[in-house]
């Protein structure tokens, strides 16, 4: 699996950083993803996720690069979506958020029960969104400090085409992912959990021995 993950994570990016729409914008929006690919490969050998959770941050990595290629207001297949529906503006950005919340989840959640951060499990799953949308606002301030930096360069990278409450839907869309991640996803990920966890009892065994 790490081979055909760092493949593809490989093939995206590649085909991302391709005559983008704008390079600043691309960096912008790719930049998480980079960042997310550093952390992951430190931390690989000391603390394997799940493949649930590897995969998950694989679909988050291409929605990011595919937003920076285009920059999230202009997604051809969104676009598409727009006019056939006679909507008002590309949704793609709502994608993005929805996933900030959906994917972050389940990691959160991986953390949370393996570094028993918490005692009482009946209080993972508020955590676990709280920690969502709490990364979600966070995301907001950032686009606004680059906003201020950065003046009208920024338009691409904050996506709001016009759109008066878009910090609040976006923020909205990753409350919503995070719930329904929870939702959908749980007993998969505590199969995958378990699995884990009698992959360690053998190796502890040897190292006692």
């Amino acid at each position: 699996m790490k081979i055909a993950w760092i493949l593809t994570y490989s093939i995206g990016l590649i085909w991302s950083a391709i005559n983008p729409a704008d390079y600043f914008t691309w960096f912008l929006e790719v930049l998480p993803a980079l960042i997310g690919f550093a952390v992951l490969a430190v931390t690989y050998k000391k603390f394997k996720l799940t493949n649930l959770a590897y995969t998950l941050i694989l679909i988050h990595c291409i929605i990011l690069m595919v937003g920076g290629h285009y920059t999230y207001a202009k997604v051809p297949l969104f676009d598409w979506i727009r006019d056939y529906l006679e909507l008002n503006r590309n949704n793609y950005d709502k994608v993005g958020h929805l996933a900030q919340g959906f994917i972050p989840a389940i990691i959160a959640r991986e953390i949370f029960i393996r570094k028993l951060v918490i005692s009482r499990t009946r209080w993972l799953n508020f955590l676990v969104v709280s920690f969502c949308l709490a990364l979600s606002a966070f995301y907001e301030l950032i686009e606004w400090w680059v906003a201020i930096s950065t003046g009208e360069s920024s338009e691409a990278f904050l996506g709001t085409q016009g759109y008066v409450w878009d910090t609040q839907s976006d923020m909205a869309f990753a409350l919503l992912g995070a719930v329904l991640s929870l939702s959908l996803l749980s007993k998969m990920h505590d199969s995958q959990l378990q699995k884990i966890e009698l992959n360690k009892a053998p190796e502890m065994g040897r190292s006692s021995g």
